[in-house]
């Protein structure tokens, strides 16, 4: 579903007025995020090959870790959703979505695989590089130039609103990917990855990305009040962002560090708030 939003949210900012919801531009959209849908099974599947022992511990209901499915089965999910990713992405004709797929796999691939300079995930700044990569800028300028370019048929152009777009995703993914680990501290101790919640603390670690947060929001704001000619653009991006930063400090303070179970809801309540900013972005116009 994050995906399916995603996609959607950056495949709208090419749009210039209504005349350009086509029957050509949704058809555009939805043959785009088949290839990608399926990279993020591809994405899903292969991590969780590799973390079989880890899922154990701090998530034993996953499909795997449960034994709900065979090894044998994981690798035909994640081999054959990566082949009809990349075929589809060929079909589409577009180089630089094709390119993004590939991309788009390599660095899935660099995050789980344990092989050799592999095995990002062991690295809280590694784990961070390629939630931001492929999240914040990889997903946003691919989505937005197929979309400009070979669906709505102008040439490439980078917007101020595009460039808001990747500011403040890449602020939610590093977010994510270090408060993500907050509620899997025992599993990475026991199993020697240092995230940067196993090396600060989780409380050091929990104030860090609410800070990063309100700076975003502040931001936002500041570009609402300063950039935007619309005034309905005006009023969704200081409003909303207001509003969200007041739920997110309310929130952050019911946190409870010692239970598992409010960790995780924590969590899960960022991930809402980057789905809500998804569905702000389109009415940010710069």
């Amino acid at each position: 579903m994050g995906t399916v939003i995603a996609i959607t949210s950056v495949s709208l900012l090419p749009l210039q007025n209504l005349d350009d919801l086509t029957p050509t531009y949704f058809i555009g959209i939805l043959k785009a995020m088949v290839p990608g849908l399926l990279m993020t099974v591809y994405e899903v599947a292969i991590n969780q090959l590799y973390d079989v022992a880890i899922d154990k511990v701090n998530k034993p209901n996953l499909p795997l870790a449960s034994g709900d499915l065979s090894m044998r089965t994981g690798i035909a999910i994640a081999s054959s959703s990566l082949l009809m990713s990349l075929a589809m992405g060929i079909m589409l004709r577009s180089p630089p979505f094709l390119l993004a797929l590939i991309i788009w796999f390599l660095l899935a691939s660099a995050y789980s695989v344990d092989l050799p300079f592999l095995r990002w995930k062991r690295s809280s700044f590694l784990t961070t590089l390629y939630t931001v990569l492929e999240r914040g800028l990889l997903l946003q300028f691919a989505y937005f130039i197929h979309i400009q370019k070979y669906v709505l048929g102008r040439p490439i152009a980078i917007t101020r609103t595009l460039m808001f777009a990747v500011a403040i995703t890449c602020c939610f993914c590093f977010v994510i990917s270090v408060l993500k680990d907050i509620p899997d501290e025992d599993g990475d101790r026991e199993f020697g990855i240092r995230t940067l919640t196993v090396i600060l603390g989780k409380e050091s670690v929990l104030w860090l990305c609410v800070y990063v947060l309100f700076i975003a929001y502040g931001a936002a704001v500041i570009v609402g009040l300063t950039s935007s000619p619309y005034l309905l653009s005006k009023l969704v991006t200081i409003i909303s962002h207001s509003m969200l930063a007041t739920l997110l400090w309310h929130q952050a303070r019911t946190v409870d560090l010692s239970s598992k179970v409010s960790t995780l809801s924590f969590y899960m309540f960022i991930w809402k708030l980057h789905l809500v900013e998804y569905l702000i972005i389109p009415f940010v116009r710069l």
